[in-house]
């Protein structure tokens, strides 16, 4: 995936994700877990996209 498409992604889900903190009225713990779940996700998605995760998903436990 070009750099490029990463950082318009990355601003797109910046600016949703202030767009609705700023505009969509809910209780400060929900927004806050709404961001902590939107920032992992970003963070592993873009460990995904420059594979980093892939090496870490050939570790198997268990059978």
């Amino acid at each position: 995936m070009p750099l490029v498409n990463v950082v318009l992604i990355l601003i797109g889900v910046g600016v949703l994700l202030w767009l609705i903190n700023r505009y969509i009225p809910m209780a400060g713990s929900i927004k806050s877990i709404l961001n902590a779940v939107v920032v992992i996700s970003v963070v592993l998605w873009l460990l995904s996209v420059f594979g980093i995760l892939s090496s870490i998903s050939a570790i198997h436990v268990g059978k």
